[in-house]
C-alpha cells in the first residue's frame, strides 16, 4: 500500500521545515513552509517508480512550487530509481525524486530545482485553503478506498455532535464552525434536519456517521463555550 510510504515521507519533509498533511485535493500529500506565501510541495507515492507516478505528479506541478515523487527501493537495487533514464527525466521536468527503503529510510535520488513556475495559482490557493482548514493530519498519504477527511468532513462532524444533545441554533454553532451555517443548509451528507428556522436536529444517518467518525470533546469545545 502507498500508505506505507507516507510517514517515512512525511518525517523527511517535515526535518526540512514544512507541516505536512495527507490526501489534500487529490494529491498524496502537501507541504507548507511557513511564511507568507508558504512553499508549497505537492507528494506523490507509488510502491514503484513508473510512468502512472511521473503522469500523477504532472497532472499536480502546476499548482506547486516543489514536486517529489516517492516509491519504494527495489530490494535488488534493479528498479526504475537505478535507472539514468528515469532520473534524468525527473530532472528535465523539474521533479525532486525520493527512494523508500523497507526500514522506511528515505535518500533523495534527485533534487528539485529550487524555483518553478506558477501555472495553476487557482489550485494552488484552494490546496492552501484546505491545508490550513483541515485539522490535523487525519489521513494517511495514498488512501485510496475510504472517505477523505477533508476540513468540510471535519466541520460538519463538529456539528453533527453538537447535535447529539438536541436541536441547536446555527448561530450557537458559528463560533466553533465557521461554516456551519452553509453545512447546515445544503446538507451534502444527510446528517441533519431543519426543526425549525435557523433550528437543526441530527439525523439517524448523523448519528451513525458520529460512529464511524467519534468525536473526542476537545474537537466541539469551541462550539459548547459559545452555547
Amino acid at each position: 500500500m502507498e500508505t506505507t510510504l507516507y510517514l517515512p515521507v512525511k518525517r523527511f519533509l517535515e526535518k526540512l521545515g514544512f507541516t505536512v498533511k495527507g490526501e489534500v485535493g487529490g494529491c498524496d500529500l502537501v507541504a507548507l513552509s511557513d511564511g507568507d506565501p508558504p512553499v508549497v510541495v505537492i507528494g506523490e507515492l507509488k510502491l514503484a517508480f513508473n510512468l502512472e507516478l511521473i503522469l500523477q505528479a504532472l497532472d499536480r506541478a502546476g499548482a506547486a512550487d516543489e514536486v517529489w515523487i516517492a516509491a519504494k527501493i527495489s530490494a535488488r537495487g534493479k528498479g526504475r530509481e537505478s535507472d539514468a533514464r528515469y532520473r534524468n527525466l525527473c530532472r528535465r521536468l523539474g521533479f525532486g525524486m525520493l527512494g523508500v527503503s523497507d526500514r522506511g529510510d528515505v535518500e533523495v535520488l534527485v533534487a528539485p530545482p529550487t524555483t518553478a513556475v506558477r501555472r495553476n495559482p487557482k489550485k494552488r490557493s484552494r490546496l492552501i485553503a484546505e491545508h490550513r482548514k483541515r485539522k490535523g493530519d487525519p489521513v494517511l498519504g495514498g488512501s485510496t478506498r475510504a472517505p477523505i477527511m477533508t476540513a468540510y468532513r471535519q466541520q460538519a462532524l463538529a456539528c453533527a455532535s453538537a447535535l447529539s444533545d438536541g436541536p441547536r441554533r446555527v448561530r450557537d454553532l458559528r463560533e466553533g464552525i465557521p461554516d456551519a451555517g452553509k453545512i447546515l443548509l445544503h446538507n451534502v451528507y444527510g446528517w441533519f434536519d431543519r426543526a425549525e428556522r435557523g433550528v437543526y436536529v441530527l439525523t439517524d444517518a448523523g448519528r451513525a456517521a458520529l460512529k464511524r467518525w467519534p468525536q473526542q470533546p476537545t474537537d466541539v469545545l469551541a462550539v459548547e463555550a459559545s452555547a
